[in-house]
Parts: C-alpha cells; sequence; structure tokens
C-alpha cells in the first residue's frame, strides 16, 4: 500500500483502467515465489516511462517496461527475458485493448513491471538491466532481490507485505517438515502461535521451530545394538512370575553406602535400579554437579566395584579434576569423559562396560541426525530417547542433569519427564546451606521422600539430625526475651521439621502488621479470631510476625504456634520450654486435626520434648502411641489453650 500511496503523489492523476487509445505502461507486482499473486495499474504519466528516445520518424516515445525503485528512488528501464510460452488475456477486439500477460522468467524480482507488445531499444535500457531482477549494481549488492538488502530497507519502502509472501504463505523448504511453535521459558509445544504461554503464561515468548522428519528409533542404534549379544531366537512375552525369579530383591538395586548415600538412595527407593534413566534438575550453582560427582564416586567404590563413567558437556576433564580434588575423590574406577556428541559418549564408552553413566548434562548433547541445535526441542526428546533405549538394553543406569527455566521446570519439553524413570529436584535457598533433594516421579519408589543435605567445601553432606536443623538452640524459661516465641511441627514429605515462630506485639506503633514466611490472609484470620472468640484486643497493636531460618509456612498445621506466639507477647508471658504445638485454627476459635499426627508426634518425642499441645479429638487416636516421658494436652478451643498453657 506504501507504493501504492507514493506512485499516487508523484503523479497527478491515476487511472486503475485508462483509455485503450491511451499509450500507458501495465505494471504488474508479483510474489517472488507465488506469481500467482499480482497487483496491476496503469499509468498514462510520462515520468513513470523508460529513459526517453523520441523516434526520428514517427516523433514518438518507444514505450519500455519499467521498475520504480522506492527504495532509492527513480526509474529503472527493464527488458524482461520472455519464456516461449506466452498467454494473452484479450479485453477487447483490437490490439490496443489487449493486456499482455507473460510468464517472465524472474529468479529475484519481488515485483517487476511489465509492457505490452512492443520491444523495447537497448539504448532505453539503464544499467539496472545488466543485473539480477532490473536493479542497479548498488541496489543489487545490498538489495532485496539479491537477497542481502536489510529488513530496515525494507520497511523504509514500505514493501515488507511484498516480501514477505514467502512467510506469509507458509511457503517450507524441500523435503518434508513440521512447524510448532515452543516457548523459550517453560519448552511448551503448539501447533500454533499464542501471545502468551498456555502452560507458564510468558508473553512473545513462542518462537516457531522447523522439525524435519527424521529416522526416529535408528539413531545410535548400530551403536546399542553392538552392546547385546546375538540372540537366534525371537523375543516373546514373559510370565509376571518368572521375571524376577531368582533374583534376590534385596540386591537387585545398587547400593548407596555411606550416610551420603542413605539419603540419596531414600529418595530413589531404597537404591539405584539397573536400566533406569534418572533426571536432576535444579536451579543454577544449587550443587547438581556436585551431587553428581558424589553419586559415580559412591558406586564406583561399592561393595560390587565397576567402572563409572562421567560425561560433561559444560566442562573440560580437567576442571572436574580440580573439582574431585577439593572434595576429596579419588577413585580409581571413576573415569572422566568430555564430549557433547552421542554416539561418540556411547562408542568410547564400550570397552569400560561401566556400572553407571552420568552426564552432564542433557541440554549440552546432541546427535548429527538430527535437525536443531543442541538443546532444541528435537534434540532433546531424541537424546533423551537413545540414552533410554541403551540403558534399558543394556541394563546401565544412566544419570542425567537438567537445567530448569527460571519458573523453576525442566528446560525444554514436558515429554522430557514422561520418558525418564526418575525426576528429582535439588533444591536451596540463596543464603543458605542447606539443600532438600525431593523425587517428583519415581517409578521404582515413593516420591512422599525427601534428602537433606548441607553444603560445605567437601561438598553434599548429610544432615544428622535433620528434625532440628531449624530451630536455634536451647530455650531457657527464665529468660524474658522468649516472649512471644513458640515451635511448631510441620511437615515436608515423609520428613517431620520443627520451627520456631516469633511475635510481637507493639502498641502505639503506625505500622498495622507485617508478616515473613507466613501468608498474610491467613495471620489476619489468626488475629481476627484471637479479637473475636477470646477477647485480646490486639486490633490495637501493631503485629509483626516471622519464621526462624527464612522458611515459608504453608500448612495449617502451624496456626496453633502462631497464635501462642502472638498471645504470649501480647500478654508479655514466656511460653515454657520444652512445648511444642500442633494444631489447626477454625473461625469459631475450635482446634482441628491436621495429617500425619502420630509422625509429628513421634518426631516430637524423640528430640525430648516434655509436652505437646494437641486438638483433643486427637488425644483417644493417640492414645496407643509409647511417649515415655511426653505428655499430650489436648485442648478443645483457643480457651482451653491459654488456660493450659499461660495459667
Amino acid at each position: 500500500m506504501k507504493s501504492l500511496r507514493s506512485f499516487y503523489i508523484r503523479t497527478s492523476f491515476l487511472f486503475l483502467d485508462p483509455p485503450k487509445t491511451t499509450n500507458h505502461l501495465s505494471f504488474r507486482f508479483l510474489a517472488r515465489h507465488s506469481p500467482q499473486i499480482s497487483r496491476q495499474f496503469h499509468s498514462t504519466n510520462p515520468h513513470f516511462r523508460a529513459e526517453e528516445s523520441v523516434s526520428a520518424q514517427t516523433g514518438e516515445v518507444p514505450r519500455g517496461w519499467s521498475v520504480y525503485r522506492d527504495v532509492g528512488g527513480g526509474l529503472d528501464a527493464k527488458k524482461t527475458q520472455e519464456k516461449s510460452c506466452v498467454q494473452e488475456r484479450s479485453s477487447g477486439s483490437d490490439g490496443e485493448g489487449n493486456i499482455g500477460f507473460s510468464i517472465i522468467d524472474e529468479k529475484d524480482a519481488d515485483f517487476v513491471a511489465e509492457g505490452r507488445n512492443e520491444e523495447v531499444n537497448d539504448e532505453n535500457l539503464s544499467i539496472a538491466d545488466k543485473t539480477p531482477g532490473g536493479l542497479s549494481d548498488s541496489d543489487n549488492e545490498g538489495g532485496v532481490f539479491s537477497k542481502e538488502m536489510t529488513d530496515r530497507s525494507i520497511k523504509k519502502a514500505g514493501l515488507d507485505n511484498v516480501y514477505r509472501v514467502r512467510d506469509t504463505m507458509g511457503i517450507k523448504k524441500k523435503g518434508k517438515s513440521k512447524v510448532s511453535f515452543v516457548c523459550e521459558d517453560c519448552g511448551q509445544s503448539e501447533a500454533q502461535w499464542w501471545g502468551m504461554c498456555p502452560s507458564c503464561g510468558s508473553a512473545g515468548k513462542m518462537k516457531r521451530f522447523y522439525e524435519e522428519e527424521t529416522k526416529t528409533g535408528t539413531v545410535a542404534e548400530n551403536v546399542i545394538r553392538s552392546w547385546l549379544p546375538q540372540k537366534t531366537e525371537d523375543s516373546k512375552p514373559v510370565r509376571l512370575t518368572d521375571v524376577m525369579s531368582g533374583v534376590n530383591k534385596l540386591d537387585w538395586r545398587i547400593p548407596l553406602s555411606g550416610p551420603f548415600g542413605n539419603e540419596v538412595a531414600r529418595v530413589l527407593g531404597g537404591g539405584l535400579v539397573p536400566g533406569s534413566l534418572v533426571l536432576i534438575g535444579g536451579d543454577p550453582g544449587v550443587g547438581k554437579s556436585t551431587l553428581l560427582l558424589q553419586m559415580a564416586a559412591i558406586i564406583a567404590e561399592g561393595p560390587e566395584r565397576g567402572p563409572v563413567v562421567y560425561v560433561s558437556g559444560e566442562e573440560s576433564i580437567d576442571q572436574i579434576s580440580n573439582r574431585a580434588d577439593r572434595m576429596e575423590i579419588g577413585a580409581k574406577d571413576l573415569f572422566l569423559y568430555s564430549s557433547t556428541d552421542i554416539e561418540d559418549i556411547l562408542a568410547k564408552i564400550q570397552p569400560l562396560s561401566p556400572r553407571a553413566l552420568m552426564v552432564d548434562s542433557i541440554q549440552t548433547v546432541y546427535i548429527n541426525e538430527v535437525t536443531g541445535g543442541a538443546g532444541s526441542l528435537m534434540q532433546l526428546k531424541e537424546c533423551t530417547s537413545a540414552l533410554l533405549r541403551f540403558a534399558k538394553k543394556t541394563g546401565i543406569p544412566v544419570i542425567l542433569v537438567g537445567h530448569v527455566t527460571k519458573s523453576g521446570e525442566i528446560a525444554g519439553p514436558r515429554i522430557l519427564e514422561h520418558i525418564v524413570d526418575v525426576v528429582m529436584y535439588l533444591e536451596g535457598e540463596k543464603y543458605s546451606s542447606h539443600r532438600l533433594l525431593r523425587a517428583v516421579k519415581n517409578r521404582f519408589g515413593s516420591i512422599d521422600e525427601l534428602g537433606i543435605f548441607e553444603m560445605s567445601q567437601l561438598g553434599l553432606q548429610a544432615v544428622s539430625s535433620p528434625s532440628e536443623m531449624f530451630l536455634s538452640g536451647d530455650q531457657h524459661s527464665d529468660s524474658e526475651f522468649l516472649a512471644g516465641l513458640a515451635v511448631a511441627v510441620i511437615m515436608d514429605a515423609s520428613r517431620a521439621f520443627l520451627i520456631e515462630i516469633q511475635a510481637l506485639c507493639v502498641s502505639g506503633s503506625t505500622a498495622s502488621r507485617h508478616v515473613n514466611g507466613i501468608q498474610a490472609s491467613r495471620a489476619d484470620m489468626i488475629i481476627s479470631v484471637l479479637n473475636k472468640q477470646v477477647g485480646l484486643k490486639i486490633q490495637e497493636n501493631a503485629v509483626f510476625l516471622n519464621v526462624v531460618s527464612g522458611i515459608t509456612l504453608t500448612e495449617t498445621a502451624g496456626d496453633l504456634a502462631i497464635a501462642a506466639a502472638i498471645c504470649s507477647s501480647f500478654l508479655e508471658c514466656p511460653i515454657p520450654s520444652g512445648i511444642a504445638f500442633i494444631a489447626e485454627i477454625g473461625l469459631a476459635g475450635e482446634l482441628r486435626m491436621v495429617p500425619r499426627m502420630e509422625k509429628r508426634i513421634g518426631t516430637v518425642a524423640k528430640l525430648g520434648y516434655k509436652k505437646c499441645i494437641v486438638p483433643k479429638s486427637a488425644v483417644k487416636s493417640l492414645a496407643t502411641l509409647e511417649l515415655e516421658v511426653m505428655e499430650l494436652i489436648g485442648c478443645a478451643d483457643l480457651k482451653d489453650f491459654i488456660n493450659s498453657v499461660f495459667r
């Protein structure tokens, strides 16, 4: 449209259907790859004609074919090379009314100006006829017709709609390919473009990918077959009871010894399963490579010693060796290799026949036969599938490290987590040395397990007493500074933790309330219940709530501890040492039960606490527990709780 406007501005009038007797030029715009799409118009303005060469006999100006260059300005006369086959569409009986329609042999021109039936003399042609597409040398060097003009020049000329016909028409390259749109953040794949990712909601992150068809299932198959014994008989279905007959289930898994190994084995379900594919994710710098290197050393130094190969696509073997020296790892059967080619990796480890293969990371490896660079959609899918076939056919467990997006999910398509057998996440706060290893998918065990570590100079170390790692230390009931401090018991997976909740009530303060580590809506509800059901005028005070160690309290089992801390600070009465609180608070002030009361009570008893405040309805169900010296105090509501603790 900008081109049409420029023609209209330069001319004093514009005729879409000029008189038949008028000497005019017929312009037609053709798409480079779609010549059936055209825009025609006619002009009688002499400015749009070729450089004039007046005939001495007739006095008429020969009509030539010209190209108007809106990018650089001016006209270029052009001689169009026609093929032998010329079709003409007649709009009248005489020759003057015929509009020429030629099959033009143009390779690079996006639009051409076409004359009707006359030949053009050589002197009417500009230098542009000697260049492809009818442009001058200067235009052709950086022009769009030589496929080198920048997009900025195209937009300046207003011809981006003309030149982008290939993109809008969806014309693909030779060969079968599939177009998909993948989110840069979460890896969600869609068949069409979306402004916002349907999975993570990120705006403007959907990028186009061309997935060329490959021979799926045949990649690296020859390398894998070389590991297997040649069998003459075909495989057939096997009875379920015959699969594990004669196999000791206790010795079936690869053991992980030591305190560190026991924590990892807890999350895996008892040990590393032969032929399994494990994926470990986590934020950058949380310790994924450290965890993988320590696991490799434990397997290599285990009771059944064997070679273990650690492959890294991000570090050199010198860098890995330096990290191993710092962590005091010196396993003789641990082999290091730096490569990113899957077929090369499988070929090089074949002579070793390792007990386990570690790959750091899956986003850095690739397969030559698959299109796209390392970390692309197809590469991630095919590389993971190749390693899965390798693990299942050889019985060698493969442990992968996966990058995560800014939202904390594994980078790449969601199918990546469906392919693997186990998905584990290594979590940790920025300013904390503690690390939590949890499983979100486990085909060989429960996902209700949690491994707790502490990052040190020697790597990840297992925490000896994880239940009290968030406690500040011994409590002293005669200290006046303990007013406003209460202990709650929370659950994370199958682990119970004791955390400290602090409260501070200040009268006459301009601030209303501030909370840290507690949901603000939950805190408002508990304060309102204390005001209405108990009669404490807390609304006249500024309330500050804090969870020690910087963790976030998400479950309702800490409601009673929050109320106890607020009452202790408001009444200026310290809570006696050795008391824990487990209950949920209702709007009527009643105390409700929470899940896994037995596990919570057992943890509190092991840590030496003398009393535990629980809902009155839970006392009967907990009477069967052998609690030795700890006393369970049942309370029906908040009034009973205050009378039991602060009397």
